[in-house]
């Protein structure tokens, strides 16, 4: 299912998809446990700009903590339990700095596709920071993919650090995808899995992208994707559907 895609085709969203607190360290190790070679995630900036992982733009719905995550310093933010919520087994889980995370992912033997996620008015600077330390952090191993659905946070993280890839996420179709794309010089774009049909990936790849679709959780729909063609598929359902599946 890869053509020649650099990246695995398939890919525990969040890190351990929907068995383990999204973000944390304990789901990537439960990504990797179901065979996992890559993972995504998501990283923003503290208060202090320290980049760690985090979807929300607060910390409330995944940690005993509450507060607009870019007016937090991270200091208050790595004391907070980011693991009750999901389930007492991960009692204690924090919310990981960038460099927390590719310590682990090198350990594991993981790949990762880092989506730079804002908070709203910090595009440019999210963009900044995260891909500068993703430079340094992955120096001599295989770099992360970033990705994310802020054009103006791609173009400076490809100015900060031109030789990591960059992936265009999509919410849709939108009709200057292309332009868009080629404007960010970007390697893929990751499509709300709704929106993919076998015309719609064969014309990103007839344009040169990779499509990674997001986020399928229902085998048959796994199934179909593959028979379209596609790159890779993110999901949460990783007992359900993941590198050993579909059998041979």
């Amino acid at each position: 299912m890869n053509r020649d895609w650099p990246y695995a085709g398939f890919i525990a969203h969040r890190g351990g998809g929907s068995l383990a607190p999204e973000n944390t360290l304990a789901g990537f190790a439960t990504g990797a446990r179901f065979g996992f070679a890559m993972a995504e995630c998501d990283v923003k900036l503290s208060g202090d700009d320290v980049t760690f992982l985090l979807h929300d733009d607060t910390v409330d719905r995944t940690s005993d903590g509450d507060g607009v995550a870019a007016k937090l310093p991270y200091g208050e933010i790595e004391k907070l339990d980011a693991g009750s919520w999901f389930d007492k087994r991960f009692a204690g889980e924090r919310m990981p700095t960038l460099a927390q995370m590719a310590e682990l992912v090198e350990r594991l033997g993981m790949r990762v596709n880092v989506e730079i996620k804002p908070s709203p008015g910090h595009e440019a600077r999210t963009g900044e920071l995260v891909a500068a330390e993703a430079a340094k952090l992955w120096r001599g191993r295989v770099p992360p993919l970033l990705s994310s659905f802020s054009d103006e946070a791609l173009a400076v993280a490809r100015a900060v650090a031109a030789d990591l890839p960059c992936g265009l996420l999509l919410h849709d179709i939108a009709p200057d995808w292309k332009a868009r794309a080629a404007r960010l010089e970007c390697q893929s774009v990751h499509v709300a899995h709704r929106y993919l049909d076998a015309a719609a990936i064969r014309a990103f790849q007839d344009a040169g992208l990779y499509v990674m679709a997001y986020t399928v959780n229902d085998p048959e729909r796994a199934k179909l994707l593959i028979e379209w063609g596609i790159d890779a598929i993110c999901t949460d359902a990783i007992d359900a559907i993941g590198p050993e599946w579909p059998a041979p």
